[in-house]
């Protein structure tokens, strides 16, 4: 049962992406953006944990799960470091990502020939 839920939660915040991007005409990075976001709202008013214990990998996959961690990394740090904990704890949860989103985008680009 864990892998329908996981299923049908990541595939519904999909369909918002998809309506997103067909209905509001958005475009990419402005989506991206707005599930960063309502990652971080989300998590605000203490939802998005819920939801990674209720669908697992279908709520940590998406993107939304990357503003979930900035929020939570900054408020646990703020409570420990005040206004420095801010900037430091966003980022030590979410280091390995953007360091490898970083590390991958350069060797595509090293070894494909980007267009335009």
């Amino acid at each position: 049962m864990d892998f329908f839920w996981a299923f049908v939660i990541g595939g519904l915040i999909c369909v918002v992406g998809q309506l997103l991007l067909d209905v509001a005409k958005m475009d990419a990075g402005h989506v991206m953006s707005t599930f960063v976001v309502s990652g971080c709202v989300l998590d605000g008013f203490d939802l998005y944990d819920n939801l990674i214990s209720f669908a697992g990998a279908g709520a940590t996959v998406p993107i939304t799960s990357f503003g979930h961690s900035l929020l939570h990394g900054a408020m646990e740090q703020a409570d420990k470091h005040g206004f420095w904990g801010i900037a430091l704890g966003m980022f030590q949860l979410t280091s390995a990502g953007i360091a490898a989103a970083i590390l991958f985008g350069f060797l595509v680009a090293v070894f494909f020939k980007p267009k335009g």
